[in-house]
C-alpha cells in the first residue's frame, strides 16, 4: 500500500493550491471570456480562470521533489514540464500563435530525447517478438563524446509531440481531461508496478505514474462541471506530455497507453484527416470533435465527462489483461468502433439540424 502514498499526496496536493492559483488567475486575468475572446472549441459560459496549468504543475513538482530521486531524466522532464506551462500561462494571458504553440512542444520533446527518453525497441504484436529501433547509431564529439539512436529517438520525438496534441483536443468539456488522464497514468502505474520485482529501478516509474494520476485526481473537484478553473494550454499540454513519458518509460508499453487512449487517438486521427480533407491547418482550432458532436445531439457535459472516464477505464482493464496481439486486435476494434459511432453521430448532428423550407 505504500506504493499509492504518492497518489494521494499528488491528489492532495493539487487539490489544496487549486483554490489558491484560481485566485492567482482572477488578479492577473488569466480568464477566459467567451464574449471578448472567440474560440471555436470552447463550450462554456461565462468567465473562467484559465491557469489550471499551474495547479498542475504544483502538484507535479512537489510531489516529485519528495518522491522521485534526482537523474538527468527526472531534470529533462521538468524543464520541459516548466516550458509547456510557461507557454500555457502566456497562452492564458493573450492566445499564442498555434505554430509557436507546436514549435514548444516539440522542444520540450526534444528535451525530454536528450535526456534519454528514447525507445530502443517496441513489441511486434504480430509475432511477439521485438523490433529493434537502436541498431542506427550517431557517435559525435561536443563537450565529450555523445551517440544519438536515430530510430529510437526520433519515435519517442514523434509519439511525445502526438499525444501531447491529441490529449490536448480532448480537453474540450470540464472534467473529460483529467479524468481520462488520471485512469491512463494510474493503468500505466498498475502495469510498471508488475515488472519492479525483476527491475528494483522500475519503481521509480511506477511511483511517477501514481503522482501523475494523483495530480489530475485532485483537479478533477475543481474542473468538473460546473468547473471553477480551466486547465488551459499548459494543463493540456502537460498531460500528453507525461503520459507520453510513461509510455516510454513503463517498460516501453506503448501499446497499453494507445489503447487506453483509444477514444483521444481515434478522434485525433479523425480530426487530422477531416482538417486536411477540407484543406484547412491540422493545428488550428475548430468545432468537430467528438465532444462538441456528443453536445451537438443532447448530450449533457457530466455525461460527455463520465462516457470518456468509463470508457478510458474499461480500456483500461483490457490493456492489463491481454498480450501484445491481443492488444492490436483490441485497438483495431476500438478504432473502426469509434470511427463508426464518430460518422454515426455527424450524420445525426446533421440530419436533425431544422430545414430551411426554401432550400426544397
Amino acid at each position: 500500500m505504500t506504493i499509492f502514498v504518492p497518489f494521494f499526496f499528488a491528489a492532495c496536493t493539487t487539490l489544496a493550491v487549486t483554490p489558491l492559483v484560481i485566485a492567482i488567475a482572477k488578479k492577473y486575468k488569466l480568464v477566459d471570456n467567451p464574449k471578448k475572446r472567440y474560440h471555436p472549441a470552447h463550450t462554456h459560459t461565462g468567465i473562467i480562470p484559465r491557469a489550471g496549468g499551474l495547479a498542475l504543475f504544483i502538484g507535479l513538482i512537489l510531489t516529485t521533489a519528495i518522491f522521485i530521486p534526482v537523474s538527468k531524466l527526472y531534470a529533462g522532464m521538468l524543464i520541459s514540464a516548466t516550458i509547456l506551462v510557461i507557454v500555457g500561462l502566456l497562452d492564458d494571458r493573450r492566445d499564442v500563435n498555434p505554430y509557436i504553440r507546436f514549435g514548444t512542444n516539440v522542444l520540450a520533446a526534444l528535451i525530454m530525447v536528450l535526456a534519454g527518453a528514447g525507445i530502443p525497441y517496441i513489441t511486434n504484436p504480430l509475432t511477439g517478438g521485438v523490433i529493434h529501433l537502436d541498431t542506427w547509431r550517431v557517435t559525435f564529439t561536443f563537450w565529450g563524446t555523445h551517440s544519438i539512436l536515430v530510430w529510437a529517438d526520433l519515435f519517442a520525438l514523434l509519439w511525445i509531440i502526438w499525444t501531447m496534441n491529441i490529449v490536448g483536443w480532448s480537453a474540450g468539456v470540464e472534467g473529460q481531461m483529467p479524468g481520462f488522464v488520471a485512469i491512463a497514468a494510474f493503468t500505466l502505474g498498475l502495469l510498471s508496478l508488475r515488472f519492479t520485482a525483476l527491475d528494483p529501478h522500475q519503481t521509480t516509474i511506477t511511483i511517477l505514474a501514481f503522482i501523475v494520476a494523483g495530480v489530475f485526481a485532485g483537479f478533477i473537484p475543481w474542473n468538473f462541471y460546473p468547473q471553477k478553473i480551466m486547465p488551459g494550454y499548459g494543463g493540456k499540454t502537460l498531460a500528453g506530455f507525461l503520459l507520453a513519458l510513461l509510455g516510454i518509460l513503463s517498460y516501453g508499453k506503448l501499446g497499453t497507453a494507445l489503447l487506453v487512449l483509444g477514444i483521444p487517438m481515434t478522434d485525433a486521427a479523425y480530426t487530422l484527416l477531416r482538417r486536411i480533407g477540407k484543406r484547412k491547418s491540422p493545428v488550428l482550432a475548430d468545432r468537430g470533435h467528438l465532444h462538441h458532436r456528443l453536445l451537438d445531439i443532447g448530450w449533457g457535459k457530466r455525461r460527455v465527462a463520465l462516457f470518456y472516464w468509463g470508457v478510458s477505464a474499461i480500456l483500461g482493464v483490457v490493456a492489463l489483461s491481454v498480450n501484445s496481439r491481443q492488444k492490436l486486435f483490441a485497438l483495431l476494434i476500438v478504432a473502426v468502433s469509434f470511427t463508426a459511432f464518430l460518422l454515426w453521430v455527424r450524420f445525426f448532428t446533421e440530419f436533425s439540424k431544422p430545414r430551411d423550407p426554401d432550400s426544397g
